[in-house]
């Protein structure tokens, strides 16, 4: 058999059902052979857009993604979304043709492995035939293990030479031991401790306790301490519909009801997070606080430059449950009438709402969307300034998948949807963009189209650079030179092959999300906004909180 074959069977053996990218002379031989083993091919406009959708691919798939590109400028266009990719910690492997191995003088020659590392990518290289199969392994293995993306190149002359049939071949998964790490009972008493004399407990649960599934167990821990619950960002709203002491996100992006109560702790219970600067705030947020943190790593130093006062190295279902297995009883704590009332008070009224003639109030858009999107469709929340109405206002409980604070770019979240939903067999999610973001892969949207992929997305259009827009006034600089106009995207979407409208208030709106919900298919709705409202940078800049 050819190399090619046989790399495309080694993919096929690691689990591999869905790849994105582009076609070109240095890897259609690979992606004819998938195709050929039933694999689903998703040609899309921009490499660097596949390796967004795969990045959501594997995000809600929990094992890798794959993209694939041709050799030299293929390679280049992935490196914004490689380093979302990376700062994510998502793991994928992006099938890379190369040019015939040593000739430095084709016309699309790229130092490929130098390139990866610049874009902080793992590198395999496939350099003889005979050890094909064995780079194959070793790209997913690093991939699971490590949990990052990794580049497999493969020149051209190599993947046409004849190699021996891929009979035996063990998938990287065969080399990974399934254990879990028994906490330390020392740390394990030493934090039922600092428990048993808190009266304020708060329970952070972070990605690594949602990936973990150990939502059963911090509602246990919850119930037995009294404790408020509250999320990373990276895991919005988990559990918010299991427990009615949720106060979101703790944090910069959290809501002022929240900021208030979490200041009042006397002992914090980090699961599966990192308790980055963002998360406490550098410590501001939980003044007064003790700290326990259970995470698989050996160590971790939180966001006030300190360690925990209590470090249990364990996976969240482990360390959860040998914590909560002597603590007696049932404390109040938070549970009161007074904080459930707090907590159930609507975060901005309705009539504080603020709009004018042709343009809604971004938070109540994010109300409307929150009332009018059931449940069991996805959000997926990007970078940029309008993103930030959407992560500190959707209470809803409903999956939710962040990429913000990954990079900063702006214009992965319609992509990683697209991904998401792939593998989640086509079930709906909307994504919320601002209209710089949106436009940036615009074309992509058609490629939503072409494969029927129902994303909707939801523009919070105040035509021009938002983050910019403010950041400019608070300096003193002229805001004008944000401002960008833009065209109407709801026909424009329309032209591309979807469903699309624009909307200037709450009425219009409510009936476009209908359209989209009573018939699920790739739909954009433009909702044109004031820019007289922005709470994270009346926040930062001006110590309001509207």
């Amino acid at each position: 058999m050819k190399v090619y074959q046989a790399l495309a069977q080694a993919f096929v053996a690691e689990g591999t059902s869905d790849v994105f990218g582009m076609m070109g002379d240095a890897n259609m031989h690979w992606m004819n052979a998938l195709a050929q083993r039933g694999v689903r091919l998703y040609e899309v406009r921009h490499e660097g857009s596949g390796l967004g959708m795969a990045d959501g691919w594997a995000r809600a798939a929990g094992r890798p993604g794959v993209v694939t590109t041709t050799s030299g400028p293929g390679v280049a266009q992935l490196a914004t979304s490689m380093i979302c990719a990376s700062r994510a910690r998502t793991p994928l492997v992006a099938f890379c043709g190369e040019t015939p191995w040593g000739d430095q003088g084709a016309v699309q020659y790229l130092d490929q492995r130098r390139f990866a590392a610049a874009i902080e990518c793992g590198f395999v290289h496939v350099s003889r035939a005979d050890l094909a199969a064995e780079a194959v392994q070793k790209a997913f293995y690093l991939a699971r293990t490590e949990s990052r993306p990794i580049m497999l190149s493969a020149p051209i002359d190599v993947q046409k030479q004849e190699c021996e049939e891929l009979d035996d071949y063990v998938p990287s998964t065969a080399l990974i031991p399934q254990v879990r790490t028994l906490p330390d009972p020392a740390a394990i008493e030493q934090a039922r401790d600092i428990i048993r004399s808190s009266k304020r407990v708060v329970i952070i649960a972070g990605r690594g306790a949602r990936r973990a599934d150990a939502g059963q167990q911090i509602l246990r821990l919850q119930q037995q301490t009294g404790a408020l619950l509250a999320t990373t960002l990276q895991a919005k709203n988990w559990l918010c519909g299991d427990t009615d002491y949720h106060v979101g996100i703790a944090g910069l992006y959290g809501n002022k009801i929240a900021m208030e109560l979490l200041q009042e702790a006397d002992c914090v219970i980090a699961v599966g997070a990192s308790l980055n600067h963002y998360t406490i705030e550098h410590g501001y947020l939980f003044p007064d606080a003790r700290y326990i943190q259970i995470d698989t790593a050996p160590h971790l130093v939180m966001g006030n430059g300190a360690v925990a006062d209590a470090y249990i190295r364990a996976d969240a279902v482990t360390g959860l449950t040998q914590l909560s297995q002597p603590l007696e009883g049932r404390a109040e704590g938070y549970h009161t009438a007074e904080v459930l009332h707090r907590l159930t008070a609507p975060l901005v009224a309705p009539g504080e709402f603020r709009g004018e003639p042709g343009r809604m109030d971004p938070r109540e858009v994010i109300h409307v969307l929150d009332e009018e999107i059931p449940g069991e469709i996805g959000l997926v929340l990007g970078s940029g300034h309008q993103t930030d109405f959407g992560t500190m206002l959707f209470q809803r409980s409903r999956e939710v998948l962040s990429n913000y604070g990954m990079f900063g770019a702006i214009g992965q979240a319609p992509l990683l949807t697209m991904g998401s939903i792939v593998a989640g067999g086509n079930r709906p999610a909307f994504v919320v963009e601002g209209d710089a973001s949106f436009l940036m892969h615009l074309p992509e949207f058609e490629t939503a189209c072409r494969y029927g992929i129902p994303i909707l997305v939801v523009v919070m259009n105040d035509e021009g650079l938002g983050a910019e827009y403010h950041k400019a006034a608070a300096s003193g600089l002229d805001p004008e030179l944000a401002l960008i106009p833009t065209p109407e995207l709801g026909p424009v979407a329309v032209a591309l092959g979807g469903g699309g409208a624009t909307v200037r208030n709450g009425t219009e709106l409510r009936a476009a999300l209908a359209e989209y919900v009573k018939a699920p298919r790739p739909t954009v709705i433009d909702v044109r906004i004031t820019r007289e409202v922005s709470v994270p940078y009346r926040r930062l800049h001006f110590g309001e909180d509207v």
